[in-house]
């Protein structure tokens, strides 16, 4: 067994600091130097030469969003067609019991823009005149608008066309020999029959025009409520049978092979077969910037100065790093492999040809080291076949501002956990900030006692049952749910002006208004949550663009109070 000897050399012992320098008219001491690190000894082994590589591939083909263990229903997935982040996060941008003013104006005025374009700008007066105009607010909406949305609507109402009403009436007839249909309403109908052509013509483009314009996904996408996360699961059918994996927590925007898990023993229905591919090439070894020089003498890369880099001796990840670097990284080799976006694959056989015309077949290291190799690089938690994933994701996209913020927080003080809507989608479809809003209310409360003379009674001492919280603080009360702590949404009953009691609702999407929301106790720990739902926009391998709305879950800022008291008296104000 030949053995081999290691020197480690300490720069700080004086008597070895002419040696360090390795003078070039030093040539004895450039000779023991290379004796001694084994310079001289030969090895019977040759360089890599060529190799072959053998892959076999599966590609995704069924999706299921929500909980891998639930019974929602899958659908064909194309990996290529769309990212599985906006597969996942899509989500109607007008959901039930909800407005969008400003998406309604705009689809409006384009369907004009089109009819003037085929000529039938005439027919606008038509739709102007039918049911699906936008309607100027009525005295209940006035009540409960923000100064913005008012305006807005104002400004717009009976002037456009109500673009959502109007493609939700259209948008079961699709095809265009089925939007005859329309022209046979009132007040359609007396469209001149020479501009029913054109009409159509327009309105066909409208609907491929309003189709295209975002990425919507199902009323109940992946989002788990519950957890504050998405979950979802793909599969291929690989040759050894499908293969099912689950993204069990998805939450901050970004997927990549490390998100998901093999579920051993389940099936999503996938279909499709396998493909192989042999690729013939020749390894190139690993090269980074500042990466040791393989000459005594060569100038190194002074932009990576490896030797600079502190570490703590409890920072094994930098340690270790820092070591592969100077030490392993010329015993590596690239395989350019070229591999289908969205596909599972498979090395059946690595083949190295050396430089003495020797054929070695490379087994992988679970077959060298066995089961508990401790190499685990691209290896997906569960996975006993040793697949790799390249996963359709997305790279670099844009984000626009919240649509929606809500922060969930401890209030300690209170015993009770709260969801504070900070922002939310308001009627004209831009952020509304929940406090302006507030204040704005309270300001109109104000102004309407004062003139009706009740300022006095409001100045003397009184005993209230509990303090008044804003009403974009939604309470979040513990409940048992089994063996399990839930926190379930509930509502504080307000006082109006007018003497009556009133309990508000959430006014956005994350905290489920109409639903009943039952949040896992440690989802909302010490330092809470913070929520937003905002629009995405990306670019696909195709090169088409989407944009949808979805989700982030990131950190909160701590704990909070929200000055919720019992039993107190106000003091009248001198």
């Amino acid at each position: 067994m030949a053995s081999q000897i290691r020197l480690e050399l300490s720069t700080g012992c004086p008597q070895l600091q002419d040696g360090l320098q390795a003078r070039i008219h030093d040539p004895l001491w450039l000779l023991a130097r290379q004796w001694q690190f084994g310079e001289f000894n030969g090895e019977d082994v040759g360089s890599a030469a060529s190799a072959q590589v053998v892959i076999e591939s599966a590609s995704l083909s069924r999706y299921q969003p929500g909980a891998w263990s639930g019974s929602s229903a899958t659908e064909t997935y194309a990996p290529l067609a769309l990212a599985l982040e906006t597969t996942v996060e899509a989500e109607p941008v007008v959901a039930d019991r909800k407005t969008n003013w400003r998406l309604a104006a705009e689809t409006g005025s384009h369907l004009s823009r089109l009819l003037s374009a085929k000529g039938v700008s005439q027919a606008r007066a038509v739709f102007l005149h039918s049911e699906y105009l936008l309607q100027p607010p009525s005295d209940v909406q006035r009540h409960g608008l923000d100064s913005d949305s008012l305006r807005f609507l104002q400004v717009l109402g009976k002037r456009v066309v109500d673009g959502v009403q109007l493609y939700a009436r259209l948008a079961p007839l699709r095809s265009r020999s089925a939007l005859p249909e329309l022209l046979q309403e009132s007040p359609f109908d007396t469209i001149a029959f020479a501009d029913r052509s054109g009409v159509i013509d327009a309105v066909s483009g409208w609907l491929i025009w309003y189709d295209q314009l975002f990425q919507q996904g199902a009323s109940k996408p992946a989002w788990i409520s519950e957890r504050i996360e998405y979950e979802f699961a793909a599969a291929a059918q690989t040759s050894a049978g499908e293969v099912v994996l689950s993204a069990p927590e998805y939450l901050e925007g970004n997927l990549d092979w490390f998100s998901f898990v093999v579920r051993e023993g389940k099936s999503l229905g996938a279909s499709g077969g396998t493909s192989t591919s042999t690729a013939a090439f020749l390894p190139a070894p690993v090269t980074f910037r500042g990466m040791p020089a393989a000459r005594f003498w060569e100038f190194e890369d002074a932009r990576v100065n490896l030797a600079q880099v502190e570490a703590d001796p409890h920072d094994l990840a930098r340690i270790l790093l820092v070591k592969f670097a100077l030490e392993y990284s010329n015993d590596w080799f690239v395989v350019p492999v070229e591999l289908t976006i969205g596909s599972l694959s498979q090395v059946k056989s690595l083949i190295v040809t050396n430089t003495f015309g020797e054929r070695l077949l490379i087994p992988h290291t679970s077959q060298v080291d066995g089961a508990n190799s401790p190499w685990r690089m691209f290896v997906l938690t569960g996975d006993t076949q040793q697949l790799f994933l390249l996963p359709p994701v997305l790279g670099p996209s844009l984000q626009s501002a919240p649509l929606e913020e809500v922060l969930f927080l401890r209030d300690e003080m209170a015993n009770v956990a709260w969801g504070v809507e900070r922002v939310v989608a308001g009627p004209a479809g831009v952020p509304l900030d929940r406090f302006e809003a507030y204040q704005e209310k309270r300001g109109r409360q104000d102004r309407a006692a004062a003139a009706n003379n009740n300022v006095q009674a409001a100045a003397q001492s009184a005993y209230r049952l509990g303090a008044s919280v804003p009403d974009y603080w939604i309470p979040l009360l513990p409940v048992r749910d089994g063996s399990a702590m839930r926190l379930k949404r509930g509502a504080l009953p307000r006082l109006e002006p007018d003497g009556l009691i009133n309990t508000f609702e959430p006014q956005g999407m994350v905290l489920e208004p109409g639903h009943e929301l039952l949040l896992h106790d440690e989802e909302v720990a010490r330092e809470g949550a913070r929520v937003t739902r905002a629009y995405q926009y990306a670019r696909w391998v195709d090169g088409s663009t989407h944009l949808w709305i979805g989700r982030r879950k990131q950190p909160g800022r701590g704990e909070g109070s929200s000055g919720l008291r019992f039993d107190i008296v106000e003091q009248a104000v001198s």
